[in-house]
């Protein structure tokens, strides 16, 4: 089983029903794959803690564009 840590944000583009809708997110931006919970928990509650500015260069190198 693989557990998924992933990003998304928002774009000017049509909205997706739910979660997606309420909060105005568009598009996948960012993900990692761990092969247990706790690793792929524990990493998303640091990633929590990173500012904009900390993200943003883990995004572009997964997804230049």
């Amino acid at each position: 089983m693989s557990f998924w840590v992933y990003i998304f944000a928002s774009r000017r583009i049509g909205a997706v029903p739910g979660f997606t809708k309420k909060y105005g997110i568009k598009m996948l931006v960012w993900f990692e794959q761990h092969e247990t919970r706790e690793s792929a928990f524990q990493r998303e509650r640091q990633l929590k803690k990173w500012n904009r500015a900390w993200k943003l260069p883990l995004i572009e190198r997964f997804n230049p564009s």
